[in-house]
C-alpha cells in the first residue's frame, strides 16, 4: 500500500502548479449546498462525504449539508444531482466506478466523462464471515463455495456496489457461484453479516474495519495487489493469495457535480481541493485508520485513474450477463 500511497500523492502534486484565483473570480454559495450521498448512512460513501463536507465548509464559509438518498444500487440520489439546477449547489458522492457503469447495468444515463469529479480516498474491497460460519480464511469460502454453491449467501450493497464487483471477480476467476443478498449500503450488509443474517459480507474495508477489531467478523482476504494492514488486527491477505490472476483496481470514492455547472464554481473547487483537501489532516487520519489510500485527484486526472477500474468492471458484467448494454457500444474498450 506504501507505494501506491506515494504514487498517488505525487500525482495529486502534480495539478498544483493551478494559478490562484483572480481576485473577485472564485465561488462563495450563498445558501447551503447539498450533498447527496445514494447510499444509506453509516457507510463507506456517507462517511467519506460528511468529513469531505466539513472540509469544504471550512474552506468556502457556507455549509455543506449531506442527505442520503439510497436506492437502486445509487443511481436514485446520483440521478436526481445530475438534474438539479446546474449552479453547484448539488453535488453527489460516491465510488466512480458507480458513476461510470450505470449506463451499461441500465440504471441511469450518464458516464464517467458527464461529471466534475474530485476524490479523497480510495477504497479496498474485503470479504469477511461472521464467527459462527466457522470460515477462518479465504480458502475456507471457497470450499464452502464450491459445496454449497448458490445458497452461500453474502451481503452486498447491491448491484454495482463494490462488494458485489468483488464477488462477480471472484466468480469469473474461479467459477465458483453465490447467493448474492442485496442491502441498501454497506454499511446494512456489514451489519447482516454480523447478525448472522447472512454468513459472509463483501464490503469496503472502511466499513467493517470497526467490526474486525472488534472480532465481530472474521477478515478473509481484501481485493488488493498486496496484503493490507489494518490497525489494531494486522495483515490482511490479499485475495491474489489464492486468485493470482483476479483483477484488483483501486477503487476511487469523492464527489462530483455535472458538467454544465458555472466556471467559476469548478475553478474554485480545484483551487479548494489542492490547498484545503490535498492537506486534510482528518481525511489522512481517516485513510490510516481504516486501511484506505488517500487520494486527494480531481480533474483529468481522476477521471484517468478511475477509467481503469470502469473498464474492468463494465466488462465483468458484460461476460456475467449482467449487463444492459455492450460497453464497447459506449467506448468503453475491454482491457
Amino acid at each position: 500500500m506504501s507505494i501506491t500511497r506515494r504514487t498517488l500523492l505525487a500525482a495529486s502534486a502534480a495539478g498544483l502548479a493551478a494559478p490562484a484565483l483572480a481576485q473577485g473570480a472564485g465561488w462563495r454559495p450563498d445558501r447551503p449546498v447539498t450533498l447527496i450521498v445514494p447510499w444509506a448512512a453509516g457507510g463507506s460513501t456517507d462517511q467519506m462525504a460528511r468529513i469531505v463536507a466539513t472540509e469544504l465548509e471550512a474552506a468556502l464559509g457556507q455549509r455543506f449539508v449531506v442527505v442520503n438518498q439510497p436506492g437502486a444500487s445509487g443511481s436514485i440520489g446520483t440521478r436526481n444531482a445530475l438534474e438539479a439546477a446546474k449552479d453547484g449547489m448539488t453535488w453527489a458522492a460516491g465510488a466512480a466506478v458507480d458513476v461510470g457503469c450505470y449506463k451499461v447495468l441500465g440504471l441511469l444515463d450518464t458516464q464517467l466523462q458527464d461529471w466534475n469529479l474530485y476524490f479523497a480516498v480510495a477504497n479496498v474491497n474485503v470479504l469477511v464471515a461472521n464467527p459462527s460460519a466457522n470460515i477462518r480464511d479465504f480458502g475456507a469460502a471457497m470450499e464452502a463455495f464450491k459445496a454449497r454453491g448458490a445458497s452461500t449467501s453474502v451481503a452486498t450493497a447491491g448491484v454495482s456496489s463494490a462488494g458485489h464487483n468483488m464477488m462477480e471477480a471472484v466468480r469469473a476467476a474461479s467459477q465458483i457461484q453465490y447467493r448474492h443478498a442485496t442491502y441498501d449500503g454497506g454499511n446494512p450488509a456489514m451489519i447482516a453479516t454480523v447478525s448472522g443474517e447472512t454468513p459472509m459480507g463483501a464490503v469496503l474495508l472502511v466499513e467493517a474495519a470497526e467490526m474486525i477489531r472488534a472480532r465481530r467478523l472474521v477478515p478473509l482476504a481484501v481485493q488488493s495487489e498486496q496484503p493490507v494492514t489494518l490497525q489494531g488486527v494486522g495483515e490482511i491477505p490479499s485475495v491474489r493469495r489464492w486468485l493470482p490472476n483476479i483483477p484488483a483496481p483501486l477503487n476511487y470514492f469523492g464527489i462530483w457535480t455535472p458538467k454544465g455547472v458555472p466556471e467559476n464554481v469548478i475553478n474554485t473547487m480545484n483551487q479548494v481541493w489542492q490547498e484545503k483537501i490535498a492537506n486534510s489532516q482528518r481525511l489522512k487520519d481517516y485513510s490510516n485508520q481504516r486501511a484506505a489510500v488517500f487520494a486527494p485527484l480531481h480533474g483529468q486526472n481522476a477521471h484517468d485513474e478511475a477509467w481503469k477500474m470502469v473498464r474492468q468492471t463494465a466488462w465483468l458484467y458484460f461476460d456475467g450477463g449482467k449487463a444492459q448494454v455492450s460497453p464497447d457500444t459506449l467506448g468503453i474498450a475491454r482491457l
